[in-house]
């Protein structure tokens, strides 16, 4: 935005700085509990608005406002695919599957004719690695939900370097 003439940059930071700044403290608490924000639908509708209604006057300028527009819908491609995955996550299916290949393994290793105490390592240590497996699938199912979840790090590190007024 800097390379806008004013007022316009002025318009389109402070627009950007309410965005992500509603980000941050609005909706990635609201992501985080499952709920897809819906806030930000007007801002960004804004932000593009004012973005659209620009006229560039020299070729510059309609290099600069064409690689911008390229930029917003890249932007918008991206938001559309993190709110998609509030709720996304694993399909049933490949749960089946996961549990399936677990109940496979408890059977194989009774396959084996080994010692008791061998027989247990081996099984403990097969059951431990199953079972850690599954955990890490059920926490990373829903990676916007939840304590264990993608942060709004990014989004804090950008307003906090570049868009701080």
């Amino acid at each position: 935005m800097s390379a806008y003439p004013e007022p316009i940059r002025s318009e389109l930071e402070a627009l950007l700085r309410d965005y992500a700044r509603y980000v941050i403290n609005e909706a990635w608490p609201l992501q985080r509990k499952g709920i897809i924000p819906a806030g930000a639908v007007k801002k960004v509708a804004a932000f593009f608005s004012h973005l659209a209604s620009f006229e560039p006057e020299t070729k510059s300028q309609v290099s600069l406002h064409r690689a911008t527009l390229s930029e917003f819908n890249t932007f918008f491609e991206y938001r559309r695919s993190r709110l998609y995955s509030v709720t996304a996550g694993i399909p049933p299916v490949m749960w089946y599957t996961v549990a399936v290949g677990a109940i496979i393994n408890v059977f194989m290793i009774w396959l084996f004719n080994l010692r008791l105490g061998t027989h247990l390592l081996f099984g403990g240590l097969i059951s431990f690695f199953t079972g850690t497996m599954i955990c890490l699938i059920a926490l990373l199912d829903h990676p916007f939900r939840g304590q264990v979840s993608v942060s709004p790090q990014a989004f804090e590190l950008i307003y906090n370097q570049m868009m701080q007024e």
